[in-house]
């Protein structure tokens, strides 16, 4: 069992899991966690949307930012890995909105969300960068590949134990696609997402945004937001590609308009990643990461993370 192909982890729950701490006191949100194993060690990295840059009024950064820790418990603002500029087919002012990363190939993958119309990718042989251009235009484009859908953002990709990598992205509508093995070209049709059973008596639970796949035991695991503001909820599968069946709730509306989470999972240790507004002068636009221990039911079921604010 392995997300993206990386080694995770397998550590006792630090103490500054057990209540609500970003881990930096520089605006960011949407995190994209790994842990990846260097000539200079292994460390986590957590990729960024830098709400810091932004207007203050909307999403409209254009650089991504890195955090990077050795035990979860001391996190080092590691600047910046890529900015849209890195993609000359792209607007430099276009927006930097929610990354995510791979390890393949002995190579580092960043696919981002740009503008909000298409996703790029570039590569690097360090997870700090420098990045490039992995191809010389989008890996998904709204205006070139069929049913790419309203919005192809919020990309995450698993790499399932066959080495079949999957991205899944997209607002109202999820989406997947399969990846070749070089993660960097799409292999076959961009497909909907199917999730079932979700309550008919509750019209907010809806697919909004933040599609994310993990693997616990022989099953998948696929979770989102709700909206905006959304909850984090889940379904799951037998399949990567699904169909998956509503579960229930991950984590509970938050004071902020939109909810966005990553989870990270071995060897019987889980975290949720995710942003909330806990920094002075935060909100909906200047958001903050944190991550909770994340428990499964003996039935497999998530339990609800309920997050202690730290005093």
């Amino acid at each position: 069992m392995f997300r993206l192909a990386v080694a995770l982890f397998a550590l006792a729950i630090p103490a500054a899991a057990q209540s609500v701490q970003p881990i930096s006191s520089r605006f960011n949100a949407d995190p994209s966690p790994h842990y990846f194993q260097t000539a200079d060690g292994g460390a986590f990295y957590v990729y960024a949307t830098d709400d810091a840059s932004n207007s203050g009024k909307y999403w409209d950064s254009t650089t991504w930012r890195l955090y990077t820790s050795r035990d979860m418990k001391s996190w080092t603002d590691a600047g910046i890995p890529l900015a849209v500029t890195v993609f000359k087919w792209a607007r430099p002012d276009a927006k930097a909105w929610a990354p995510e990363a791979a390890y393949r190939n002995g190579k580092y993958y960043f696919y981002a969300p740009v503008g909000g119309d298409k996703i790029g990718v570039a590569v690097a042989e360090h997870p700090t960068g420098p990045f490039a251009d992995a191809r010389t235009d989008a890996l998904v484009d709204k205006a070139r590949d069929a049913n790419a859908g309203d919005e192809p953002i919020d990309p995450a990709v698993f790499v399932d134990q066959g080495g079949q990598a999957y991205m899944y992205f997209g607002t109202r509508v999820p989406k997947v696609v399969k990846l070749k093995a070089d993660m960097v070209t799409l292999d076959g049709p961009i497909q909907n997402v199917k999730i079932e059973g979700l309550p008919a008596s509750d019209p907010k639970k809806v697919y909004g945004e933040a599609p994310f796949l993990h693997q616990h035991g022989s099953v998948y695991y696929f979770s989102f937001s709700t909206g905006w503001p959304g909850q984090i909820v889940y379904a799951t599968g037998d399949s990567p590609l699904g169909p998956f069946t509503y579960r229930g709730v991950v984590l509970d509306y938050l004071k902020i308009s939109t909810n966005h989470q990553a989870i990270i999972e071995h060897q019987g240790k889980s975290y949720l990643f995710y942003h909330d507004n806990l920094l002075p002068g935060g909100g909906h636009f200047r958001r903050s990461i944190t991550f909770a221990p994340l428990e499964y039911d003996k039935d497999g079921g998530i339990r609800q993370v309920k997050p202690v604010k730290a005093q």
